[in-house]
Order: structure tokens, then sequence, then C-alpha cells
């Protein structure tokens, strides 16, 4: 499950509250099936992301199958401040699956935003901001079953189009003990509409524990943006940080220095080809020519992406 395990038993769990008492914005890489596994934490942790979510897991499949927790979840004594996102619907799964994590990271998130289909139809994610009493039980159990007080539990949410329905959610949250509540500013309708600023500046101002915006931030001009126009203590950023995972450091797009730590990186950990190249290919998106796609969007083996960006780029 832990990758070297000897190494991950003996990393340094931090405190993720230590972020939000800084002072500073929390820069934080989302949750992102297949995309934010080790291998890339790794990356964007070398350009300035303070806080890194797993992809999203399915605690009943997690606390059941030990070839689901060894394919899930790696992580190694680098990889800290580092949260798990859970999707769960029973309080007592989310602590089991809660307590065989807690050696090896600093928190766990419960998925309350997903809108795909399948999620919604089994219970989990955005499905969960209708049933507030639950996320209410779920957060305090895990509170009370992990007894490490450093240990966050957080939330992932999206918004009602009654906004009031959304306030009362968070605060309920917030008496069960939640570290703090990731906000994406859409509804579970919305996909591509511009992302709602405001009523993530409202719920902000509604809480007393830290809130983090999240939706259609590509910069780090965009995070300053969103920083000031929500109030929020923190920004989290998907597609972005896909596209440019120097990002947060401020580059405005991937630096020829990035695409070597990648290729270093992956080379290391034995990322498979397909996620490999897929990185490769969002990262050089804004960088390279239709012309140039062409031919490295259909690349094959990792000796032949090699030999593109020796040929290319001096990589």
């Amino acid at each position: 499950m832990i990758g070297d395990t000897t190494e991950a038993k003996g990393c340094r769990l931090k405190d993720p509250m230590d972020l939000f008492r800084s002072g500073q914005v929390v820069k934080i890489c989302a949750p992102m099936v297949r995309y934010s596994k080790l291998a890339f934490r790794t990356l964007v942790r070398k350009y300035s992301c303070d806080l890194c979510y797993t992809p999203m897991i399915v605690a009943a499949d997690f606390v059941r199958s030990a070839k689901a927790r060894d394919s899930e979840f790696t992580t190694n004594k680098g990889d800290h401040p580092l949260i798990v996102q859970f999707a769960a619907k029973e309080a007592q799964v989310l602590c089991d699956a809660a307590c065989i994590i807690s050696p090896f990271a600093d928190g766990i998130d419960l998925n309350c935003g997903c809108p795909q289909r399948w999620a919604m139809a089994e219970g989990y994610g955005a499905c969960l901001i209708n049933k507030p009493e639950l996320v209410k039980d779920m957060v305090r159990q895990v509170r009370n079953q992990i007894n490490n007080p450093k240990f966050s539990v957080s939330i992932k949410i999206r918004i009602h189009e009654d906004l009031k329905r959304t306030v009362d959610l968070c605060q309920k949250a917030e008496a069960a003990g939640v570290s703090w509540i990731t906000v994406h500013g859409r509804s579970i309708a919305e996909r591509h509409q511009p992302v709602h600023y405001d009523a993530i500046k409202t719920i902000k101002q509604s809480m007393s524990i830290p809130i983090v915006a999240n939706g259609d931030i590509k910069t780090l001009k965009d995070a300053e943006n969103v920083h000031h126009l929500t109030e929020a203590d923190g920004v989290m950023v998907a597609r972005g940080l896909l596209a440019n995972p120097a990002m947060f450091a401020g580059y405005e797009e991937t630096p020829v220095k990035c695409i070597q730590d990648w290729v270093d990186i992956a080379l290391e950990h034995g990322t498979p080809f397909t996620c490999f190249h897929h990185h490769l290919m969002y990262m050089m998106e804004r960088i390279t020519s239709k012309q140039e796609k062409k031919v490295f969007n259909v690349l094959s083996s990792t000796s032949a992406v090699l030999d593109y960006l020796n040929d290319h780029y001096g990589v």
C-alpha cells in the first residue's frame, strides 16, 4: 500500500492546519482521478505547492480489499502534508478507512462534490450536500475515533442553488469539528458555467474555520484574484496544475526544467507509460504547435517520448 513502507513509517506527519495558521494563502493540488498520484504530487511540491490530495478513493473498497489499498494509495516520507480523499456514505466505513490511513497521511477529506452519475447513483459525492446530518455525523465520528488531534478532517463540496442550504451544511460540519471546507463554486448541475466566487465569499463570511476556493483557477494571477474576490484561506487547483505543474511558483507556462523533473520523477517511480505520456501532453499543450502535438500525442513508448524530448527540448 505504501510504496517503501519502512520509509513511509519513518515519515514525519505534519499538522495541515499549520499552513492555514501561517497567514499565507495555502496553495493546494486538487484530488484528480488518475492524475494526483505520488509522482505528480512529488513534482508539484517542487514548485511551491503547499498541500496535496490523493485521487478520490472509495472507502468501502479500501477497507475491504488489500488489493485496492495497494493499487490506490502510495506515499513516501517526502509526500507531506498529504490529504487522502474518500468517497463514503456510512460513517463507520469512513472511520475504518481513516484509521487505516492515519499512520501514513496527515488527514482525510470527504468527497461531497463529485457530480458524476455513477458516484451520485451510489450515494457518494455531490448528493451528500443534500444530507447535512449525515455529513455532520461522518465528520464527528472520524473526529471521535482518530486519537491524533493534528489529523485533519475536511470536506469538499459544491453549492446549492439556494445558498442558505450550503451555509447550513457548512455550519453543521463546523459544529462537528471539520478542519476546513473546500468549496467548488458551482452547483451540481453546472459544469462549464462561470464559478460563483461571490457564493464562496458568503460562505467564508459565515464561518470561523478556513475556507478553500476551487474552480477555474489556471494561473497564479487567477489564484491571487480568487483570493481577493472570496477572502478564502486557500486555493485548490486541478486542471491548471495539470497544464502547468510549476504554476504556483509563478511560471506562466510549463518550464523545460519542470518537464525534465517530471521525466526524472516518473522514471524513478515506475509511472505507467499512459500516465507518464498524458501528463506530458497536458504540460506541453501551451508550448507546442499543432503539428508537434500530432506527432507527440501518438508516440507509444517511453523510449520514443524520451527521444522526442531530447531532440526538441534537450531534455
